[in-house]
């Protein structure tokens, strides 16, 4: 039986998705299957990963799929769902949206993975101080292409304005999202130099970043809806409150600095949402 802390983080999961699919079934068919084909491509992606890579493997939360745990794959789902939803209210560029999209995935997962592995939700086999607090570098080169293969598959069509961005779109993001990620995980992992990893890693994530912040984009040009704001709050207000309680972000003490700050830039990036959620309370 899981412990508190597997069964606390599971019913979170479950409510951001079930936050995204109220939203969803509210804008329509297209919407719907978007949703549904993240958490999908989420479960797969796991599925090939653990077993392309055997790199790292998950304890027993209450409902598996295989060796998945089905709320990581349904979190992949709502964490793509409301990246895009808040880049599309941007004013980036239609093909850069997805790079925003892995880089707004990336603030949940630096504060997320290292605390993770502290519970005991998944294990990297490496101990607590390997690489980034005993995460690999490559995780987050993984999650940057993960989000961003799928979102990238999504919108190579969703412009249109016909029955085609319903029905393929969806399928096109999951076959383009786990060839991106099978294709990434070997390059970094059998094509990359070990010596280099990080060097990669860190070329690719802050070049996306230069290059977003080089286009000068301007948020929320269009009201976002709310669960944009509320699947970052709650992952990091989770993580943040089970790192105190249980101690673990303390070890080292810089998790909680790391943590804060990432906390604190979905705050600033989701601000005007936030205003307008307590408004109307």
């Amino acid at each position: 039986m899981p412990n508190t802390y597997f069964i606390l983080f599971e019913f979170i999961i479950y409510i951001q998705f079930t936050l995204c699919l109220i939203h969803a079934w509210k804008h329509g068919t297209a919407n719907v299957l978007k949703l549904l084909a993240g958490g999908a491509f989420g479960v797969l992606l796991e599925l090939a990963t653990i077993r392309q890579l055997n790199a790292y493997e998950y304890g027993r939360f209450l409902v598996m799929v295989l060796d998945v745990p089905l709320c990581i794959g349904l979190a992949w789902g709502a964490i793509i769902y409301a990246v895009s939803e808040f880049s599309d209210a941007s004013s980036l560029p239609y093909w850069a949206r997805p790079i925003l999209d892995g880089l707004l995935a990336l603030n949940i997962d630096l504060a997320l993975d290292a605390v993770a592995i502290r519970l005991g939700f998944w294990d990297w086999g490496q101990g607590l101080h390997f690489e980034y607090f005993g995460v690999p570098f490559a995780n987050f080169w993984a999650w940057f292409w993960v989000v961003f293969s799928f979102s990238l598959g999504y919108r190579l069509l969703a412009h249109r304005e016909d029955w085609i961005i319903t029905w393929i779109s969806p399928l096109l993001a999951l076959v383009v999202g786990l060839v991106g990620v099978v294709s990434t995980n070997a390059l970094i992992t059998f094509v990359a130099p070990y010596d280099f990893y990080m060097l990669s890693v860190g070329l690719v994530l802050v070049s996306a970043l230069l290059l977003v912040l080089t286009l000068r984009p301007r948020f929320n040009l269009r009201p976002v809806a709310a669960l944009a704001f509320w699947i970052p709050f709650l992952s990091h207000a989770y993580l943040l409150i089970a790192g105190l309680i249980s101690g673990v972000i303390f070890s080292p003490p810089v998790l909680l600095v790391v943590s804060l700050f990432m906390f604190a830039i979905a705050l600033y990036l989701h601000w005007p949402t936030v205003r307008l959620v307590f408004q109307k309370r």
